[in-house]
């Protein structure tokens, strides 16, 4: 795909939704990470059915702690893979008092370092909270990125060095957005919406029913 694609396929993306964000539900930060932390492997849905009355009563590192890890998991049981969540949320809670005085790091590299906490997630956060034009690659963005021709690559870093190096920089700080709702919506993994989708014509990908 081409310079001139690119930027036409995400000049539609932006007409469609000018303001995309992310639809897991916060009120600070903190709530983002623990947020993000939980949604690995399960659906935005699902962690926020949890998080809600989980917030409700505790939304801070120390309260979060205080819980303790039976008091957390009755909150996030429904989550897939929630015993290691918790045992990670926890950590990371503990360290983000013992070294960031309960808030949350504006780094990669300190990210990085709590518990449970990898690139995408981080990404994710620098991107959403921090402003940063940082691109977090999950299964529906290296599905589409793949598929469309929009940056092609065999692994998750593969494509989030594509898609930095191939997104014209007026829509890279968006990006991560459009394109994970975008595959979450309509590039469908099984069988995709070509028919109602906005960047059809200018998709690569030789399976597409219009």
């Amino acid at each position: 795909m081409d310079i001139a694609t690119r930027r036409e396929f995400f000049a539609r993306l932006q007409a469609a939704n000018p303001e995309p964000t992310t639809e897991l539900h916060y009120n600070s930060t903190f709530e983002l990470l623990i947020s993000v932390m939980l949604s690995a492997q399960a659906t935005d849905v699902s962690v926020n059915k949890a998080t809600k009355p989980l917030y409700a009563v505790a939304n801070t590192p120390a309260q979060i702690l205080a819980l303790g890890e039976e008091g957390l998991k009755d909150y996030i049981k429904t989550i897939g893979l929630f015993n290691t969540k918790a045992r990670n949320v926890l950590k990371t809670c503990q360290l983000l008092l013992d070294l960031h005085g309960g808030e949350v790091p504006r780094t990669r590299k300190e990210l990085e370092a709590l518990p449970g906490v990898g690139r995408k997630t981080a990404n994710v956060i620098l991107n959403t909270a921090f402003g940063e034009s940082t691109m977090a690659v999950d299964t529906h963005i290296f599905r589409l990125s793949n598929r469309t021709g929009l940056a092609p690559g065999k692994d998750v870093r593969a494509v989030e060095d594509a898609l930095l190096q191939n997104i014209p920089p007026e829509y890279l700080y968006h990006a991560h957005h459009w394109l994970i709702l975008h595959g979450r919506y309509v590039c469908l993994a099984r069988k995709p919406k070509c028919a109602a989708c906005v960047v059809a014509d200018l998709c690569e990908f030789a399976g597409k029913e219009l």
